[in-house]
């Protein structure tokens, strides 16, 4: 009876230690610290992102921040994936982000709202759906009356799925952010004030609405009515972060909206880590100082399908894995980062910290042998005319591949092809036969050399394989395929000509979720060789008797994406640093599984399997395309007089 009764009252001051806001509440800004009905409340906020994590999967996560002491979940709203298509939203499945902070709130956790419009976040172009490149003079992240409109819409449907969930409704959602870090990108108070305006008219009138930007420039856009965070990362100064806003708020509550935890993976460049101590000791001084954090990230997870954006040195798009050295690996499970930081927190609240949740299984699985394919431009559907060569979006697909083919002029030996601002990788064909690949992230390269006569007539052909949009800066304006034009630079033996190809004919090859082999249909498998390495898709079947999460082995595989069962786990590319693809278990069953591989660069073999530990930090920079040629000038005829760009004679030369 004894033990009976101490169980109970454990149970008891477990649920009223833990358990989730419920009635109408308030949080506000106070002299020096937030106040949560009325009493001093320091905001340790895990940021996770629900499109990152399989749904199944949620509430596991939500349990590990608790567990790991955080008492607040932070989260992004990716308007590109709620609208993937003008005006028609979707908040079901993966997406029902009020049902995720329902959880959050089920587990005593309260929410923190990012709606962006922008997010960054690594994330396809920030978060901004594809179609806004639709409309050719679009100034994004202005006051540009299209975007406008088109974020107030988007805006108005957060509202109606996260306006109900505020404190002061009786929900988890503590605070919203205006915008994102947008001193880096511009400086314009007008619009960041519309943006703010914009969120109160949708229900977020009475909950504490802040805007975040890094010390060197939070003042450019900084509203007097809005809480000022800092963003900043391991290893910062945390003190000298805050000593500005306080010279001009000394009696405001101080918050780090952003410490990084860690960092993102690119292809192509090694993989990121940042040592556990100085998080740990970076997040001792804010707590020691009344500093109210959000990690970011708590737990990364994965940027499934063709979500990883890419970053603007340059051109460098993300890796799948959204890992980012955070305390709460890719798979879900607790790191060395995790054990101290818990440690840590442990020491700053009264009452002991939840049970880690149980460890989700991992498995191995044996060889996978993929015995069909099929090639990809079998599978394009009507060939479109256009005269210029223009970027998917004005063919109105956001995600997918592009085939563009013309004819062309008598070339001599040695004529050379320039495809400008070409968006992301090509691969290059005449008559059939590979010419040359190009990658627009090693020094924008788009220019090949010729190396054989062409006779009049003979077909070009154009593969461009988009990459993610990138997500930060200006260049977020980042349409895809053939974004400029394609000159061709040869001579007739006297002069020199320059062609600007036109009349096209487009092939389209969009990217679906849900593809399975038996929505393929294919020849059995061929040699592989040179002469059979055009982008193709591979399936074949598995089977599972233990379901568990595991990482699919893709070092034999060149470049493209996989489904499996129909999900697509995202993006893969043989020169790393990332290996290894998460395969959530819960996209598993037992029994018979389907595995489709769209590779366009070709495979080593065509077999796979599932390992119980990921590998991503092993580099091969010598699968980079290396057809590319450093041209300063037009090619030089032995014996010209005059220089010439083209004639009656050939079409499209000008």
């Amino acid at each position: 009876m004894k033990t009976l009764f101490t169980t109970l009252l454990a149970f008891l001051f477990s649920v009223a230690t833990f358990a989730a806001p419920t009635k109408s509440s308030s949080f506000e800004a106070g002299n020096g610290t937030f106040l949560l009905d009325g009493k001093p409340f320091v905001v340790k906020a895990a940021e996770v992102h629900y499109p990152r994590i399989p749904r199944a999967y949620w509430e596991h996560r939500i349990q590990m921040c608790k567990a790991l002491g955080m008492n607040t979940i932070c989260i992004y709203i990716f308007w590109n994936i709620h609208e993937q298509k003008e005006g028609v939203f979707d908040w079901s499945g993966n997406n029902d982000v009020a049902a995720f902070c329902r959880l959050a709130q089920k587990h005593g956790m309260y929410v923190i709202v990012r709606p962006g419009p922008y997010v960054c976040a690594e994330w396809e172009m920030g978060g901004l759906p594809w179609w806004l490149l639709k409309k050719k003079d679009i100034k994004l992240r202005t006051q540009d009356p299209y975007f406008m409109e088109r974020v107030k819409i988007f805006e108005s449907e957060v509202g109606k799925q996260l306006a109900p969930l505020t404190i002061q409704n009786g929900g988890p959602i503590i605070m919203v952010q205006v915008e994102n870090e947008y001193g880096s990108y511009d400086t314009n108070k007008p619009y960041v004030s519309e943006i703010r305006d914009c969120l109160r008219s949708v229900g977020f009138d009475k909950v504490s609405l802040f805007q975040c930007d890094w010390s060197s420039n939070f003042e450019q856009n900084a509203l007097p009515d809005l809480l000022w965070t800092m963003n900043f990362g391991t290893g910062a100064n945390v003190l000298n972060q805050f000593k500005r806003v306080k010279e001009l708020r000394p009696n405001a509550p101080l918050m780090c909206s952003e410490y990084w935890s860690g960092w993102f993976d690119g292809w192509g460049t090694a993989h990121q880590t940042r040592p556990a101590d100085a998080m740990v000791n970076g997040i001792k001084t804010m707590l020691d100082n009344n500093i109210s954090f959000s990690l970011y990230m708590t737990h990364g997870g994965t940027s499934f399908a063709w979500w990883a954006g890419a970053n603007n040195t340059g051109f460098a798009p993300d890796c799948t894995s959204y890992d980012y050295d955070a305390p709460i690996d890719e798979q879900g499970a607790a790191t060395e980062k995790y054990y101290q930081l818990r440690s840590l927190l442990q020491k700053y609240t009264d009452k002991k910290l939840p049970a880690i949740p149980k460890a989700i299984p991992v498995i191995t699985i044996p060889e996978i042998k993929l015995t069909e394919a099929g090639n990809l431009f079998n599978t394009a559907g009507d060939v479109i005319e256009s005269y210029e060569a223009q970027p998917i979006e004005q063919f109105d697909m956001g995600y997918g591949s592009i085939l563009y083919t013309t004819t062309l002029p008598k070339l001599q030996k040695g004529a050379v092809l320039r495809i400008n601002e070409m968006h992301d990788y090509a691969i290059v064909y005449i008559n059939g036969k590979e010419i040359g690949q190009l990658y627009r992230g090693t020094n924008f390269e788009n220019t090949l050399r010729i190396n054989e006569a062409v006779e009049e007539g003979a077909q070009l052909a154009i593969y461009i394989y988009p990459m993610g949009r990138i997500n930060y800066s200006k260049m977020i304006h980042d349409r895809k395929g053939i974004t400029e034009d394609v000159e061709l630079m040869t001579t007739d033996g006297t002069h020199e000509l320059t062609y600007y190809l036109k009349n096209w004919q487009v092939r389209l090859f969009p990217l679906t979720e849900g593809l399975t082999s038996a929505s393929l249909q294919f020849n059995r498998m061929m040699p592989i060789g040179p002469a059979n390495k055009q982008p193709k898709y591979y399936t074949g079947s598995f089977n599972v008797k233990k379901i568990g999460d595991t990482y699919l082995d893709m070092s034999s595989w060149g470049k493209g994406l996989v489904w499996i069962n129909g999900h697509c786990i995202g993006r893969f590319w043989n020169v790393g640093p990332q290996q290894t693809m998460y395969l959530p278990g819960c996209w598993l069953k037992k029994g018979t599984n389907d595995i489709v591989i769209l590779d366009i660069t070709g495979p080593a073999a065509t077999t796979t399997k599932g390992l119980s530990k990921p590998n991503v930090s092993e580099l091969h920079k010598e699968y980079m395309p290396k057809d590319a040629i450093k041209y300063d000038g037009r090619p030089k005829a032995s014996n010209a007089t005059i220089d010439a760009v083209g004639n009656d004679a050939a079409p499209g030369a000008k």
